[in-house]
């Protein structure tokens, strides 16, 4: 769905909230609301005096509105018996004579009925209907209260995500404290080794993967991980992608985080349970080792000479070797970044379990979201907000990008067209060729000015555009980062320096095919960890892994890349045309696309016929080959599986290909 030049979103507007005022005790309690020569009335105040009644309430809730009124109640509250010790006095008066009213018939009970006797009567029928009233405005009082604490219990529970009223067990208490980031494990630095054999910076999937391949080295390792994270480590991409589509996913963060794969098999977002690790304090005392993480620590500083790492209270631990799997952070945009502070709380950058929380919460309250990027983050989750949102009646998604297409710099143009019409159909409005010029708060949205000319309104925005090495510790380590590339420069066995190895998003490789590298793939920090484990205890490979990367748009598109899949290079895509189809050809037609650079080749079942190239293409299967001096130097899958190591085949082969039919062909594309 294209959008129209200027796009609001004007959500429902809540009704202003009334104002209860309610009185402290202490107020209560300090006025004189009986009088000491009249005892006739003590037990009517015993019994309310610590309550307001119903009416005190639904006045506080109808406030006059005018400024010329002194007794206002929103401004100024009463005492809640305040009438009713005014009228038990003027019928105490009444009843006695008291006052003006004794003398010569001014008051209400000698002089308005003339009869003395009927006048006090009155005055004590008067004054039982104000107790009663005041009485079952006391109740009333009573019973709004244990509804609002009913309403406080059930809020309580829904928080903790137990049913016991919000009364945890010390155990899940501590585990909850622990993933909110209030307190780290153990508790203090003190409590880490000394010194441990292996030492691993990082929390990520860089990080566990070097643990297995040390532990497969060396059953009895002790292994000390060390996290700024609060959580045990976790795989990413299902972030964006299939826990999105898992129905009714666990609410409660002290829980696994539970998805299905799109095979339908069911697992965790975390690598190994809770209790597969050590913990921290018994580490070095464990006779068959083990990983402990260190959780909610940072590194400042790493000696490699002296082999020792600094965290960032001070506190040294000695290593026999290291691994540096620090990862990347989220970039924001200036536009945001130096804005106010009520426009910064209505942006977020998206990379762990805590903004899926927040992102979902989000969602089910239905407001409009704006995703900003075009990469591989943005566009997953775009289009599983934009499903999770249909499933749920939700509000728009949108996603702005300066590119014409989606992933524009991955797929070739035609690709590229064809997939942000896909998403446009999944309910995501695309609104691309354009970046965010300014963004100012009311009192609910964001006002979003596009350098397109287009204002876009906007309850949440989330910023996807890419991530950037955590490489702080390099200065006072003395570590070299890669000017333009970013990470740390390391070897071909990925040693920064000696006994020192870096893996994952902050390492910059050299590749003995496409020159020096930093990639930000899945499979390359499980790759990398594995080497890099291994060579810690003593194997001394070399990188040399083509590493591969996928995406899914949805459960209906999905692709697979390897070795330098660059838009900019030129391309040969090879597609299956549909077998119901009486117009495909079985001879190959080719039909250049937009770009010059991008060949498109069809190869269809029936045979006889050519292809019309005015008419509406569909992208089911094919391979898309890119090339760089005339050799295949990437290979994109598009909706074709379990391929992927005969592309990383072609590829190492590094030689010219006369005919890319043939070597499409050997993808058995039609299978």
């Amino acid at each position: 769905m294209r959008v129209p030049k200027t796009m609001e979103f004007v959500p429902d507007v809540d009704d202003e909230c009334a104002q209860t005022t309610v009185m402290p005790d202490s107020q209560v309690h300090g006025q004189s609301f009986i009088s000491h020569q009249d005892p006739h009335f003590r037990v009517g105040y015993a019994d309310t005096r610590s309550h307001s009644t119903a009416q005190d309430v639904l006045k506080s809730s109808q406030c006059d509105k005018q400024p010329e009124k002194m007794n206002d109640p929103c401004k100024q509250p009463t005492d809640p018996c305040e009438e009713f010790d005014r009228l038990r006095r003027e019928s105490a008066d009444e009843m006695f004579g008291a006052g003006a009213g004794s003398g010569a018939g001014g008051g209400r009970g000698a002089g308005g009925a003339g009869d003395g006797d009927d006048g006090k009567k009155s005055a004590e029928e008067r004054d039982k209907q104000l107790k009663l009233r005041c009485i079952v405005g006391a109740l009333g009082a009573l019973l709004a209260g244990g509804f609002i604490a009913w309403l406080l219990s059930r809020d309580s529970k829904k928080a903790t995500g137990d049913g016991t009223g919000g009364q945890e067990n010390p155990e899940e208490a501590l585990k909850r404290a622990k993933i909110s980031g209030l307190i780290t494990t153990p508790r203090s630095s003190e409590q880490l080794p000394k010194s441990v054999p292996y030492l691993i910076i990082g929390g990520g999937t860089a990080a566990f993967s070097a643990f297995r391949a040390i532990k497969s080295n060396d059953a009895r390792a002790k292994v000390l991980m060390i996290s700024n994270e609060y959580r045990k480590p976790y795989m990413r991409p299902p972030l964006s992608k299939e826990l999105w589509y898992t129905p009714n996913p666990n609410e409660d963060p002290i829980k696994d985080y539970r998805f299905k794969q799109w095979t339908g098999s069911e697992r965790s977002l975390y690598f190994e349970p809770e209790e597969f690790f050590v913990d921290p304090e018994k580490l070095e005392s464990s006779a068959n080792g083990g990983i402990a993480v260190a959780q909610g620590f940072a590194v400042k500083k790493v000696d490699a000479q002296n082999r020792i790492v600094t965290l960032n209270d001070g506190y040294q631990i000695a290593y026999d070797v290291c691994l540096i799997a620090t990862g990347c952070s989220p970039k924001d945009l200036p536009v945001f970044r130096d804005g106010p502070p009520s426009v910064r709380e209505k942006v977020m950058v998206y990379r762990t379990p805590d903004d899926f929380d927040q992102l979902r919460r989000y969602a089910q309250e239905k407001r409009s979201i704006t995703i900003v990027g075009n990469g591989f983050v943005g566009s997953e989750l775009a289009c599983s907000l934009a499903h999770y949102s249909k499933e749920n009646n939700g509000g728009r998604v949108y996603q702005v990008f300066q590119e014409k297409g989606n992933m524009s710099k991955i797929l070739p143009n035609y690709l590229s067209n064809w997939t942000t019409r896909k998403m446009e159909a999944q309910g995501v409005c695309v609104i691309p060729d354009a970046s965010i010029k300014s963004a100012t708060r009311d009192e609910s949205q964001l006002k979003l000015e596009l350098n397109n000319g287009m204002t876009l309104l906007s309850d949440i925005v989330v910023v996807c555009v890419g991530c950037t090495p955590n490489t702080a510790m390099a200065g006072p380590s003395k570590l070299e980062v890669d000017r333009s590339l970013g990470g740390f420069v390391v070897n071909a066995e990925l040693e920064a320096r000696r006994n020192l190895y870096v893996a994952g998003d902050a390492s910059c490789f050299f590749d003995p095919l496409l020159g020096r590298r930093r990639v930000e793939h899945h499979d390359h920090s499980v790759v990398s960890g594995r080497l890099a484990g291994e060579n810690m205890t003593g194997a001394k490979k070399p990188y040399q892994h083509q590493s591969m990367f996928w995406s899914d748009l949805g459960p209906e598109i999905g692709y697979e890349g390897i070795g330098l899949v660059d838009s900019s290079l030129p391309t040969v895509g090879v597609f299956a045309l549909s077998s119901d189809s009486e117009k495909r050809a079985e001879n190959h037609s080719e039909m250049l696309a937009e770009s010059k650079t991008d060949v498109v080749k069809e190869i269809g079942d029936s045979p006889g016929v050519t292809c019309d190239p005015n008419e509406e293409a569909n992208y089911g299967k094919g391979v898309i080959f890119y090339l760089k001096n005339d050799k295949i130097v990437g290979i994109l899958l598009w909706n074709l599986f379990n391929r992927i190591g005969l592309a990383r085949t072609i590829i190492n082969q590094n030689k010219n290909y006369e005919d890319l039919n043939e070597v499409a062909k050997l993808f058995e594309i039609h299978t």
